[in-house]
């Protein structure tokens, strides 16, 4: 289960960037462009955050993570490229 927490993890960050990106970079030039894929990439990225939600809480106990380490690790979903310095720093020698 920790292997595709790490994946989901991964995809999650990319998929809040494509987000960001799709917000920042195509609205202003395409609005039309936009709006056709303000669905498909939003979608994507909310079931990543749930199933990296889901996945973390299922984790908890079997890593041993104090509440601390949780709530880090559930505030960095929150937060561009949270999920790739979790990824560095909690789950890399794992």
């Amino acid at each position: 289960m920790l292997k595709l927490f790490k994946i989901v993890a991964i995809l999650e960050g990319i998929s809040y960037l494509v987000l960001f990106s799709n917000m920042l970079f195509i609205k202003p030039t395409n609005f039309e462009l936009y709006h056709t894929l303000l669905y498909p990439i939003g979608m994507s990225h909310g079931v990543l955050f749930i199933g990296y939600l889901l996945l973390a809480a299922l984790l908890k106990k079997s890593m041993g993570w104090s509440f601390t380490t949780f709530g880090i690790i559930l505030v960095a979903s929150l937060i561009p490229f949270g999920t790739f310095y979790i990824e560095q720093k909690y789950l890399k020698n794992v």
